[in-house]
């Protein structure tokens, strides 16, 4: 009833899951920082996550994990799981899982990567995925994992249709206050939820992504931000008036002492154009 992607490039780990189930990301996705990353899913076990986990923190092998977790237990032909290590990586497909169901493992240059779904459309689903996954590489983590989730869905994801999508991923010292999370996302029930899950990943990197082209805060453009932070209401030093307003805008991980962020700019503008025009006038970083 699920279709999901594992992965991890160098030390950064995720899953990206959908599904017509309510809130399928939080009883499929479980990523343990420099272990690995499980999805779990079909007749889910729950624990599956934990003990594949551990067994990677152990030393073993994705597919020695699978083995010790799946000879456990007497239910396995209704399970259905993905796991990838740092070296190391396995998708599994119980033979009671209701079809179409299947997987594809694999690694490139960058990582390892799982792909698995179960009551799907057909092999194109995952088949998709994978494509998209191996063609990505160019792409940041979330937004790779989130792409491909997204060619999953339009290759017909689900056969029963859509419900939910939630992404989890880390990375040493990403996210807010250098937390590690790269992105924790969930949409539980939505009738869109994949692409209101690409939405959100696009707010989650503004918010919490670091400055990409910082611009420096001179000449015409010094003014443009002056006077556009006079009109919210912020007066003064520029530098102050800035960061008063960046931090209440929660953009305050994407300010520079070396300028302003080019998207941190975009905002300022969006906020303060003329109620008949819109965004479109100025340029998308």
């Amino acid at each position: 009833m699920t279709f999901s992607i594992v992965a991890n490039v160098g030390d950064a780990y995720g899953v990206a899951v959908a599904s017509r189930f309510l809130a399928a990301s939080g009883p499929v996705a479980m990523v343990r920082p420099g272990v690995g990353a499980v999805a779990s899913q079909a007749l889910a076990n729950a624990g599956y996550r934990v003990a594949a986990l551990d067994r990677l923190e152990e030393g073993l092998t994705a597919d020695e994990a699978l083995a010790r977790i799946t000879g456990e237990d007497s239910q396995a032909a209704t399970r259905q799981v993905g796991i990838v290590g740092a070296t190391s990586q396995v998708t599994f497909t119980g033979a009671d899982c209701v079809p179409w169901c299947g997987g594809v493992a694999g690694r490139d240059a960058d990582g390892g990567y799982a792909i698995q779904g179960n009551i799907l459309t057909g092999e194109e689903v995952v088949t998709s995925m994978e494509r998209t996954w191996l063609e990505g590489a160019h792409l940041p983590f979330v937004d790779r994992l989130v792409e491909t989730l997204l060619a999953g869905d339009r290759a017909g994801g689900d056969r029963r249709g859509r419900q939910s999508a939630g992404v989890y991923a880390t990375f040493p010292g990403a996210g807010y206050d250098a937390c590690g999370v790269l992105a924790d996302l969930r949409v539980d029930d939505h009738p869109q939820p994949v692409q209101e899950l690409h939405r959100l990943v696009a707010l989650n990197e503004l918010h919490f992504g670091r400055p990409t082209k910082v611009l420096p805060l001179e000449g015409p453009l010094l003014e443009d931000v002056r006077e556009r932070l006079e009109r919210l209401g912020y007066a003064g030093d520029v530098a102050t008036a800035l960061g008063a307003w960046g931090a209440m805008e929660n953009l305050e991980m994407r300010l520079t002492p070396d300028g302003i962020d080019a998207r941190v700019l975009q905002v300022l503008r969006e906020q303060t154009l003329p109620p008949e025009q819109t965004s479109e006038r100025f340029p998308t970083f």
